[in-house]
């Protein structure tokens, strides 16, 4: 593909034929959200020090320690430090206009999504016994016995192999029932056994975290919503892309 290729231009350097393979393979759409992101990062700064830093990010994740075994790192990746710096680059271009774009509407973004961020720490037993569950819930509650032991015992979901312990998770990763209990629940109450599905449920709040507006969570903020727009952005070419493969084929025809 020519150098400097556009989204645009697609269709004129792929013919409809072309288009149908990658279509075919799943690779159409991939292609054009790249060139998407591509065409709409191009105008971000980055600056050589934070190129730098994400060399030196890179490096030390592979095991490395210094900038100067950067050379060793591309023999290990067989990658070219175009190819590679490159990578890096675009990662942090997407940053850059992620930031620069949506920094204003982080924090209405933080607010409406706050309750699915909360986390939470919990000791759970998961039981199809009715009496079991309430006989392991007065055992704990009397400290005759603790939530880890009997996990390891008598648990028949995977927290038998955690003692219990599930977490830290979004709150609203779990059941609706249990989300409910556990956002009016206080750390260190033990909840009375209840149904969910087919379970019995013993449970415990061990730790309960609401999520604050950070430097970090409103960088997470502006990647979602970028994502949406290169979503929005995507489709829209991929639409127009298509349009125009098949009024080349009526043409041509």
């Amino acid at each position: 593909m020519e150098t400097g290729t556009t989204v645009q231009d697609l269709s004129r350097v792929i013919s409809p034929e072309g288009q149908q393979l990658l279509q075919h393979h799943n690779l159409l759409r991939p292609l054009i959200e790249k060139m998407v992101i591509d065409e709409t990062t191009a105008a971000a700064v980055v600056s050589d020090e934070k190129l730098a830093e994400a060399r030196l990010g890179l490096l030390k994740r592979r095991g490395y320690t210094s900038l100067e075994q950067w050379s060793d790192l591309l023999t290990e990746l067989g990658k070219s430090d175009d190819d590679l710096s490159g990578q890096l680059l675009r990662t942090l271009r997407v940053s850059a206009m992620a930031r620069e774009k949506f920094a204003p509407k982080a924090e209405a973004r933080f607010l409406e999504r706050k309750n699915e961020l909360d986390q939470v720490v919990y000791s759970l037993l998961r039981l199809s016994n009715r009496f079991l569950a309430r006989e392991l819930y007065l055992q704990i509650e009397s400290g005759e016995a603790n939530f880890a032991d009997l996990a390891g015992r008598h648990a028949e979901g995977p927290e038998r192999n955690t003692n219990g312990i599930v977490g830290p998770v979004p709150l609203t990763q779990a059941h609706p029932i249990l989300v409910e209990k556990l956002r009016v629940a206080k750390p260190g109450d033990l909840l009375e056994p209840f149904k969910v599905s087919d379970w019995w449920l013993v449970v415990r709040l061990e730790r309960y975290s609401p999520s604050t507006f950070t430097d970090e969570v409103s960088d997470a903020m502006c990647k979602e919503m970028f994502d949406a727009w290169i979503n929005e952005l995507t489709a829209s070419s991929l639409s127009r892309l298509q349009g125009d493969g098949s009024d080349a084929s009526e043409q041509t025809s």
